[in-house]
């Protein structure tokens, strides 16, 4: 009896809302007003009843929402009401810049899947305030916002409810021709009210957007054609640099070199089928990007800098997902990065032309192609390379896939044998269950590299040991978590100039586990739960080298705050000489090994409130002596226009004499200013003391057409003390989209 109540409470929610929405197309033009008036909007079946995900996944939503959908021969429509019980209170909002952080913002969301396949699809986001966002969903739930095009929207806000209508030209989306059915789901985020609802219920133990629990969208007659999709994007650009540097001339002014370049190319987006499209770059500009987030660099290997530049974050799923985040086959910011040989720093390199060919074939294949060209600078000693990466995937047992990957870096012109290329194969198997409990992949890489003298096999040498392979396996329940994982890594899997890995020649073992238990009802508290996770790393001879044991508590509270506390127990054996200031003190000798243990927090504050603050730490041992990090960022927006945010690290490093010790101070104030939904202006100082730099970047961006933008970008970088110049640099680019 026992087990049918439960049985009955858990898929009772499935059922009582489990039905097919039909659509009808429009027989009137749909004003684009967020008003709602047309005769379609009255006689539209409705997507309601919303359930919500979070914070209890068993409930209706505190305030109703009412979807209705209608199509024409370009476009499709979709309209939304949003009922609000508490008008009093204000809408939450980060400022009016298009492509908004989801969890920060009050919004409407609609899903689609356009194949059925229940892991690609496309969303289309709107807030109270008429702030957009699109993106390509991946993985099943997963959203790459950086993706961008062509759809508008109308809101309009009234005393009970805000209301808004989508048109969304099929153009913009990819579907399997003669379409008559989508998967869809729609959420709202009610952030007032700290609850996240959906058309068809998602469990709390999972994103809103996962396309598991999406459900049927009929449509009372095939999708039309919609015909050759050819977008323009072609630009222009000016760029002057002054780079001062540390020389002075004989009255002690600084010295520096002064340039001007001017730049023209584009980009061009080609529909070969409608589910198949051709990307191409020609002489592209990425100085528009944003700078990195500064970092206090304690880390013994290479830190990893995710990708920016927009041609590249495009179908990233396909390309980039390949390993683990820190084991990547194929990383594209090694592309456009070389070495000056005249001056023995790594400068940019301009990337001549990109092109990546990536959809479906069908409904089970995705395929990727992607082909760049970097530029020869003789002069700096800098030779051309070509990268080539291919894809292919393979939709199995429902929704898992099984995917192969080939990477081959090229190089142009004469150079020295171990050079001329590098060359990776590897195959993966990604699992995702129906139900969506169960996730994980299963991985393996082998590297080719050209031959040294005197190893040559027929020309080339294949290292025994130049291979990774990896996996990993994920349960998620509304109570459980829990996440096996492990790793191998060659000594001779080297490869970053084509991939990415922070080091070679290891096993790494990670088990986690997090419990979560529920508390509806209560007033202050939504959830609470403990949570530990053990990593173990040996080398190929057995020793280990490392031991990070993690054990604490989370709490969840209904004002949208949160925190959680913990023990912390590390050991590392160093396997080359380091300095753990990362500076010039004397390092610590190779072969030691150093137990340590500590206490680390966090906490954020309710951030729908104006004025909001996260903050992080932990104190305790730190290889041979004591280290205290404090992380801390504190933001107040003066909604819905922008925000005026402190982000602060601090590292108090205390080792015993004769090893140095060190204070490190990051300091970065961020202004963001939205003067409306078109115009949008940003400004980044960052103070680092460990590199005794202070970067300013100031960027203004003016979205005067759709998807067609004006940047002016400045961007210096200063010594801390004397605020003298190193470097500064102005730009100017502009872009215009053209449908072809």
């Amino acid at each position: 009896m026992y087990r049918r109540l439960l049985f009955i409470l858990f898929f009772l929610p499935f059922g009582l809302n489990a039905q097919t929405l039909h659509v009808s197309p429009t027989d009137s033009i749909i004003h684009l007003d967020g008003l709602l008036t047309e005769g379609i909007w009255q006689r539209a079946a409705v997507a309601g009843d919303f359930t919500q995900n979070f914070p209890n996944d068993t409930a209706r939503a505190y305030n109703d929402t009412q979807v209705r959908m209608t199509f024409d021969a370009t476009h499709l429509y979709v309209s939304v009401v949003c009922f609000d019980k508490n008008p009093e209170k204000r809408y939450t909002a980060s400022s009016l810049k298009r492509d908004f952080e989801w969890d920060q913002n009050d919004n409407f969301t609609v899903y689609i899947d356009p194949f059925g396949d229940r892991i690609n699809g496309f969303t289309f986001n709107v807030t109270p305030y008429g702030v957009e966002r699109e993106g390509q969903m991946f993985n099943g739930e997963r959203v790459a916002a950086e993706w961008d095009n062509k759809w508008r929207s109308a809101v309009k806000v009234l005393p009970d409810r805000w209301q808004a209508e989508l048109v969304i030209p099929f153009k913009s989306f990819r579907y399997r021709k003669g379409a008559s059915w989508f998967l869809m789901n729609f959420a709202r985020h009610d952030l007032k009210n700290n609850q996240r609802t959906a058309w068809r219920r998602v469990p709390v133990a999972y994103r809103i957007s996962a396309l598991a629990f999406a459900d049927t969208v009929r449509f009372s007659r095939p999708l039309p054609d919609p015909g050759p999709n050819i977008s323009l994007i072609p630009y222009v650009s000016s760029r002057y640099s002054d780079d001062l540097g540390e020389s002075r001339n004989a009255s002690g002014n600084q010295v520096g070199k002064r340039t001007f370049r001017q730049g023209i190319g584009f980009d061009a987006k080609i529909g070969i089928t409608p589910s198949l499209n051709l990307d191409l770059t020609v002489n592209p500009d990425f100085s528009n990007v944003e700078a990195d987030q500064q970092v206090t660099n304690l880390s013994r290997f290479e830190i990893f800098y995710p990708e920016r530049r927009q041609f590249f974050i495009e179908n990233q799923d396909l390309f980039a997902s390949f390993g683990f985040e820190r084991n990547r086959p194929f990383f594209s910011r090694r592309i456009g990065i070389s070495y000056d040989t005249t001056t023995g720093v790594i400068v940019q390199n301009p990337l001549l032309y990109g092109a990546r060919l990536s959809g479906k074939i069908g409904k089970e294949w995705r395929v990727g192609l992607l082909n760049t060209q970097t530029a020869s600078q003789p002069e700096k000693g800098i030779t051309g390379q070509n990268y080539t990466v291919a894809v292919l995937q393979r939709q199995i047992f429902g929704r898992s896939n099984m995917s192969a990957i080939l990477v081959n870096r090229q190089g142009i012109g004469a150079l020295p044998d171990s050079m001329r290329y590098t060359r990776l194969a590897g195959l993966e198997y990604k699992l995702q269950t129906a139900d969506n409990r169960w996730s994980g992949k299963l991985f393996y890489t082998r590297a080719f590299r050209a031959a040294q003298p005197g190893e040559a096999r027929n020309g080339v040498d294949i290292d025994q040991d130049a291979y990774t392979h990896g996996a990993n396996l994920s349960y998620a329940s509304r109570n459980l978590t829990a996440t096996w994982t492990h790793e191998y890594v060659g000594q001779q899997y080297k490869i970053n100039d084509v991939g990415f890995v922070n080091r070679q020649g290891f096993w790494r073992v990670v088990p986690e586990l997090q419990g979560t238990f529920y508390v509806p009802g209560n007033r202050k508290l939504i959830s609470h739960g403990p949570f530990t996770d053990l990593m173990l790393i040996r080398n190929n001879d057995g020793r280990l080298t490392d031991r990070e044991w993690n054990v604490g508590y989370n709490v969840q509270f209904r004002s949208t705050a949160e925190g959680g506390m913990g023990y912390y127990a590390y050991y590392t054996y160093l396997f080359f000489p380091y300095d753990p200031t990362n500076s010039d003190g004397r390092e610590l000798p190779e072969g030691s090994g150093f137990a340590t243990r500590g206490l680390f927090g966090y906490f954020a504050t309710d951030k729908r409130k104006l004025l909001s603050a996260t903050a992080d730490f932990y104190s305790g041992g730190y290889y041979n002596g004591q280290n205290t990090n404090v992380t801390a960022q504190v933001q107040y927006r003066f909604q819905p226009y922008g925000s005026l945010s402190v982000y602060s690290e601090y590292n108090n490093i205390r080792l015993p004499d004769p090893y140095k010790s060190a204070r490190y101070l990051l300091v970065g104030p961020r202004l963001d200013v939205t003067f409306s939904r078109k115009l949008f202006w940003s400004t980044t100082v960052q103070v680092n003391s460990q590199t005794d730099n202070t970067l300013l970047n100031t960027r203004l961006q003016w979205r005067y057409a759709p998807v067609s933008d004006l940047f002016v970008v400045y961007q210096e970088n200063y010594f801390p003390g004397s605020l003298t110049s190193k470097n500064r640099a102005l730009v100017v680019k502009l872009s215009y989209w053209f449908n072809v």
